[in-house]
C-alpha cells in the first residue's frame, strides 16, 4: 500500500476539525515500569515558503535528506535560524478569513531516523506521543501516514506499534506555521512554529494502563481522605503509607494529611493493571464553592498569583525541566501561590512541580480569539457550530491530560475569545467530566458558563464595590466569588498600586485575590539589542514590547517590581512598635492553611540606619488569620537619633524551595524619629575680584545666572530645577485608553523640553537668590522657582521654592533638581532600599545603610525608561559630596541623561553622558527629587490612584550639601 494519502496535500491545514488519526485522549504520566524511548534531539530539517511546496516523497524510507540542515526538538525553528518570530498582543498576522490561511505558509519537514533499544520488547503495541506541536502537524512513520492534529498545546498520540521496525525507523512530521487552528490560538505571545514539546515512543503492554482518574478527596471536618481510582483497565491501587490496597474503581477511606499550597503532602502510590505499574502522586483535597466562596478542604483561599507564559530568551516555550523548576522556586521564595497558565496547558512536568512543591494551579485550555475584536466578534469560532468539535476536542485533551494534579483546583475554558455556543459547549462538558473542580473563564460576564465571577484590569473602585457587593449584574453573578485573572500589569516600570489591591482582597471575603501579568518578559536574546522584542525582527505587525511585560526579566533576574509583589503578598504581616521599653510588634499570620511553626522570629534595632543589637524574638505559632501583640526588648543604650526596630520572619529549617533563614515577611517601625538638618546662615555671599564669580561658604557661583559651580573641590554642572523623566511603559498607557496617557500628555505640553529663564541673582547679608522661570516653549503655563542658598561656611543649603503659574491640567512626572558630576562610581545612603522605588511600588523599601554602585543604581529595563530611585533618601555621598535632605528625597544617579535615556529604545542605545550632549563634562547626572508621580499598571490597566498623582501646586523643598573631602 502507498505511503500517499488520497487527500491534497493541504487539505488538512484548512479543515475545521482537530484532525484524524489520533488516540482518544488520556491521562498523562510522568514514568511506568513499561519501556520508553525518547526521540528528543537533532532532527533534519526542510524549511518552504508554502503549504505545498514540496510534495510528501520526504517520508519514504530511503528518502535521501543529506542536504537538508539540522534543528533541535524540542525547538522552534525560527530561533534556529530560519525565518523569524512574530510577535503580536492580539492582532492575526494574517487577513482574517477563517478558516482560510495565507498563502505564504512556512511548512517545516522533520525527519528522524531511529532505532529500536535492542531490549525492546516484541509483544505489545507502542504510541507515539507528541507533547506540542505548533500549528498543525501531519505524521508518517516509515512511509504510512499516521494523521494530522491542530492543538498547539496539547498532547496528541498515535498507535505506531505494526509499524516499528527493530532498525532504521523513519519518522516524518510535516508542521505548517498556520492552520484553521491558529485562529484559535491568538493568544498574547511570540508566534513560534515547530516541535517545542516532547516527543516520545511508548511501549504499550499487553493489559497496559490507559486512562485513570484519581479520586482523592479529604473531609476537613472528620481528617479523612477518601481516594478512588477509576481506570479504563482493571488493576489495584496501593499506598503502602496509608495501608491501602483496594482495586481500582473501589475508594478507601483513611486518616491523612491533606494537600494545599502551604502543605503539599503528597503520597506515594502505585496503579498496577496485568501489563503496567504507574507510580502515583496523591494530594487529598477537596475544592468546592460553599457561601459564595471557594474553598480548599472547607477554608477559602486568597490566590496571590501570577499569569505564567511558558519562556526561555534562547529557546522560546520549549523549556526543559530545570527552567521550569527555577520558576517554581522563584515563585516560592517570593510568597507567590498560584499560577494561571495563561493561556494554555502548560508543559506537563510544571504541573508535577506544582504538585510537589505547592502551588494553586488554573489550568487554562489552549484557546483565544481575540482578534476577532476588531471585527465586533464577527465569524468568531467559539460561536460557530462548525468549530465545536475542535474546542471540545481542546477542553478533553487538557482535562483528560491533567486530573489527576491535586494542584490543579480551575480549570478556565481560555482567554479573550468572546462569547458563544461553543464555550458552552466546553463547559457543559467539563462540568460533567470532572464537577469536583470550578470553572473559570473571564469573558463570561454573566457567569452563565462559569462558577467564578472573574475580571481583569479592574480599576480599584470598582474591585471595592464588588467586594462590598455593590457590582450589579446577573442574579447568578453577584452570588459568585471574584478574581482577578489579570491585574498590575507589570511592563517595565511598575506595575503601581499592588499594596491597595491587596488591602481590598484582604478587607472583603468575595475578593479571593488575582494573578499579576505576567510571570516574565519575552525578550529574545539577541546579539543587536540584548533582548529583542516586537519590530525587532521586521514583523509587518507588532506590538513592540508590549510582550515585555513579566515580573522576571528574560534572564529570570527578578525586576523590582516582583520585589514589591513579595513584599505585599508576605504571608505574614509585621507592623506596630512605638517608644519605650514596652514596645511591641503585631503579628499576624495571614496564611490559609499553615501556623507559624515553620518560621523564626528575629528582632534588630537600628540607629541612623545602623544595626546596634540584634536578637531572636518569640512568636507563638499563631493559626491562620490569628494576630498577636508580642513584646519586644528593651532598646539598648546609646547614641541618639533616629532609631528603628525591623522584624523578620524567617524559615526555621530547610525546606524544599529556600534554605534555612530564607526572609519570608519583614516590618519595620519608627522608635524615634528623624531630626531635619539645621544649618545657621552665618555666611554671607561675596563676589570675586573679577566680578564674574560668587563664594558662599564652601561653594562657588556665576554671578550673572547664580548657577552652582563648585562645591569644595567638586564641579557641579548644570543645577537646575528637573520635571521631566522618561516616560515609563506605565506612563505612556496603551492604545485604548484616552485622556490619561500622561507620557503623551506630558511630551504635547513639551516637559521634556522646558526652558530656564534666571529673572533675577540677588545676594544679601545672609542668602544667595536666584529667581527664575521655568516653562515649556509654545505654552503660557511654568514654574516660578526660587533658589535661595544659605550657608554655616562648610555646609550649603538650598531652598527650592516652586509656585505654578498658568492652567496645569496635568500632574508633574517629577519635581526636584538635577545635576551633573564629573565623576561617581560608588554611592552611599541611608534610607529606602536596596532596590527601585516609586510613590505606588515602595512597600519593599527598607529604612537602613545601603551601598551600590552607579551602574548597580539602574534597572535593566528590556526598553529603557525612568528607573532606580531610591526612596526616602535621608542622606547620601557620591562623587565627593554628601546630600542631606529636609524633608527626605528620591534619588536617583546614571551615566546618561534623562533625554537619552529617552531616546533609548534598546539597553544597547545606552552610552554614557559626554561633553557633547550636555555642553558639559558631566559624567553621572544626579536627580533628587522631592516628589515623583505614582506608576501604576496604565500599560494595559489603571493608572496610579489619586493619591500618587504629583500635583503642580506651590512646594518648597531644602537639600544641604558637602564637600567629603
Amino acid at each position: 500500500m502507498s505511503f500517499r494519502s488520497r487527500r491534497t496535500v493541504t487539505d488538512h491545514v484548512e479543515d475545521v476539525s482537530p484532525g484524524s488519526g489520533v488516540l482518544p485522549p488520556r491521562a498523562r504520566y510522568a514514568s511506568s515500569d513499561a519501556m520508553s524511548l525518547s526521540l528528543n534531539g537533532s532532527w533534519r530539517f526542510r524549511l518552504s515558503r508554502t503549504a505545498d511546496a514540496e510534495d510528501d516523497s520526504f517520508a519514504e524510507p530511503g528518502y535521501d535528506a543529506g542536504d537538508w540542515t539540522e534543528v533541535t526538538v524540542p525547538g522552534h525553528w525560527v530561533l534556529q535560524g530560519h525565518g523569524s518570530p512574530i510577535y503580536t498582543n492580539h492582532l492575526y498576522p494574517f487577513p482574517v478569513d477563517p478558516p482560510r490561511v495565507p498563502t505564504e505558509n512556512p511548512t517545516g519537514d522533520h525527519l528522524r531516523v531511529f532505532d529500536l533499544p535492542a531490549d525492546w520488547p516484541a509483544d505489545g503495541d507502542a504510541a507515539l506521543r507528541f507533547d506540542g506541536v505548533e500549528s498543525c502537524a501531519r505524521v508518517w512513520l516509515n512511509g504510512t501516514d499516521l494523521g494530522e492534529f491542530k492543538g498547539s498545546r496539547l498532547p496528541h498520540e498515535f498507535t505506531v506499534g505494526h509499524l516499528l521496525r527493530p532498525a532504521g525507523n523513519v519518522l516524518a512530521v510535516r508542521v505548517h506555521q498556520w492552520s484553521a487552528g491558529s485562529y484559535l490560538e491568538d493568544q498574547d505571545q511570540w508566534w513560534l512554529p515547530g516541535i517545542f514539546r516532547d516527543v516520545t515512543l511508548l511501549h504499550r503492554p499487553a493489559a497496559c494502563v490507559q486512562d485513570f482518574f484519581v479520586h482523592a478527596s479529604y473531609d476537613h471536618a472528620t481528617g479523612a481522605g477518601t481516594l478512588r481510582v477509576d481506570s479504563d483497565v482493571a488493576g489495584r491501587v496501593t499506598v503502602p503509607a496509608l495501608d491501602i490496597d483496594v482495586a481500582t474503581g473501589e475508594p478507601a477511606t483513611v486518616p491523612v494529611r491533606p494537600w494545599t499550597a502551604e502543605t503539599p503532602v503528597l503520597y506515594d502510590g502505585v496503579l498496577a493493571t496485568g501489563g503496567e505499574r504507574v507510580p502515583l502522586r496523591i494530594g487529598f483535597r477537596t475544592v468546592e464553592l460553599s457561601d459564595g466562596l471557594i474553598k480548599v478542604n472547607g477554608r477559602p483561599v486568597l490566590f496571590k498569583g501570577v499569569n505564567r507564559h511558558e519562556w526561555h530568551p534562547e529557546k522560546g516555550r520549549a523549556l526543559d525541566l530545570d527552567t521550569m523548576r527555577e520558576d517554581v522556586l522563584l515563585m516560592k521564595r517570593h510568597n507567590i501561590n498560584a499560577v494561571r497558565t495563561s493561556h494554555y496547558p502548560p508543559h506537563p512536568a510544571f504541573l508535577d512541580l506544582c504538585d510537589e512543591y505547592g502551588l494553586w494551579v488554573i489550568d487554562e485550555c489552549d484557546l483565544e480569539t481575540h482578534g476577532f475584536v476588531e471585527q465586533d466578534w464577527r465569524d468568531n469560532p467559539v460561536d460557530d457550530d462548525r468549530w465545536t468539535p475542535a474546542l471540545l476536542d481542546r477542553a478533553a485533551r487538557m482535562v483528560e491530560r491533567d486530573k489527576n494534579h491535586p494542584s490543579v483546583v480551575m480549570w478556565s475554558l481560555g482567554n479573550e475569545a468572546g462569547t458563544g455556543r461553543g464555550l458552552t459547549a466546553m463547559a457543559e462538558w467539563i462540568h460533567g467530566r470532572d464537577p469536583s473542580r470550578p470553572l473559570h473563564y473571564e469573558g463570561d460576564r454573566d457567569c452563565r458558563d462559569t462558577d467564578v465571577y472573574s475580571r481583569m484590569y479592574a480599576f480599584h473602585e470598582e474591585v471595592e464595590r464588588i467586594g462590598e457587593g455593590l457590582d450589579g449584574g446577573a442574579h447568578r453573578r453577584r452570588g459568585l466569588p471574584f478574581i482577578l485573572c489579570e491585574y498590575g500589569h507589570a511592563m517595565g516600570n511598575g506595575p503601581g498600586g499592588l499594596a491597595d489591591y491587596q488591602r481590598l482582597f484582604e478587607r472583603y471575603d468575595r475578593l479571593q485575590g488575582g494573578f499579576v501579568w505576567e510571570w516574565i518578559d519575552h525578550g529574545i536574546k539577541d546579539d543587536r539589542y540584548g533582548y529583542a522584542y516586537g519590530g525587532d525582527f521586521g514583523e509587518e505587525l507588532h506590538d513592540g514590547n508590549f510582550v515585555c511585560d513579566g515580573l522576571l526579566f528574560p534572564d529570570r533576574s527578578p525586576s523590582p517590581g516582583l520585589i514589591e509583589y513579595k513584599k505585599v503578598i508576605e504571608p505574614v504581616r509585621i507592623e506596630g512598635g512605638g517608644e519605650g521599653s514596652d514596645s511591641t510588634v503585631r503579628v499576624t499570620n495571614l496564611q490559609d492553611f499553615a501556623d507559624l511553626s515553620a518560621l523564626a522570629f528575629e528582632w534588630s534595632y537600628q540607629v541612623e540606619g545602623e544595626t546596634v543589637e540584634a536578637g531572636a524574638l518569640s512568636v507563638p505559632a499563631l493559626a491562620p488569620g490569628e494576630s498577636a501583640d508580642v513584646k519586644l526588648p528593651g532598646p539598648p543604650e546609646g547614641p541618639g537619633g533616629e532609631t528603628h526596630w525591623t522584624v523578620r520572619a524567617l524559615l526555621a529549617a530547610d525546606t524544599a524551595w529556600a534554605p534555612k533563614g530564607h526572609v519570608v515577611a519583614w516590618g519595620q517601625a519608627v522608635v524615634a524619629p528623624r531630626t531635619p538638618p539645621s544649618v545657621p546662615a552665618t555666611e554671607r555671599p561675596v563676589r570675586g575680584p573679577a566680578g564674574d564669580l560668587i563664594t558662599l561658604g564652601p561653594a562657588v557661583f556665576d554671578a550673572r545666572t547664580g548657577a552652582l559651580r563648585r562645591v569644595g573641590e567638586v564641579e557641579v554642572t548644570g543645577l537646575r530645577l528637573d520635571v521631566w523623566r522618561a516616560p515609563t511603559d506605565n506612563d505612556d498607557g496603551a492604545e485604548w485608553q484616552t485622556g490619561t496617557r500622561y507620557g503623551l500628555l506630558w511630551r504635547r505640553l513639551g516637559l521634556h523640553r522646558m526652558r530656564h529663564r534666571p529673572d533675577a541673582v540677588e545676594a544679601s547679608e545672609d542668602a544667595l537668590t536666584v529667581r527664575t522661570r521655568v516653562a515649556p516653549a509654545a505654552r503660557e503655563l511654568g514654574l516660578a522657582t526660587v533658589y535661595r542658598w544659605t550657608s554655616d561656611g562648610e555646609r550649603l543649603r538650598l531652598t527650592v521654592s516652586v509656585s505654578p503659574e498658568g492652567d496645569w491640567t496635568v500632574p508633574l512626572p517629577r519635581l526636584g533638581i538635577r545635576f551633573g558630576l564629573s565623576a561617581a562610581d560608588e554611592v552611599r545612603w541611608y534610607g529606602g532600599g536596596p532596590g527601585e522605588a516609586y510613590p505606588d511600588t515602595r512597600s519593599a523599601s527598607l529604612v537602613a545603610r545601603w551601598d551600590a554602585t552607579v551602574d548597580g543604581l539602574q534597572t535593566p529595563y528590556v526598553r529603557p525608561q525612568e528607573n532606580g530611585a531610591r526612596a526616602d533618601v535621608r542622606w547620601a555621598r557620591l562623587g565627593g559630596l554628601r546630600i542631606e535632605g529636609d524633608p527626605e528625597f528620591w534619588l536617583t544617579a546614571r551615566r546618561w541623561t534623562s533625554e537619552q535615556l529617552d531616546a533609548a529604545r534598546h539597553l544597547t542605545d545606552l552610552t554614557p553622558a559626554t561633553a557633547s550632549d550636555s555642553g558639559s563634562a558631566a559624567g553621572v547626572w544626579v536627580n533628587l527629587d522631592h516628589a515623583q508621580h505614582g506608576i501604576g499598571s496604565q500599560s494595559c490597566g489603571p493608572g496610579p490612584l489619586p493619591q500618587y498623582f504629583l500635583r503642580a501646586e506651590p512646594t518648597e523643598f531644602s537639600f544641604v550639601f558637602s564637600a567629603t573631602g
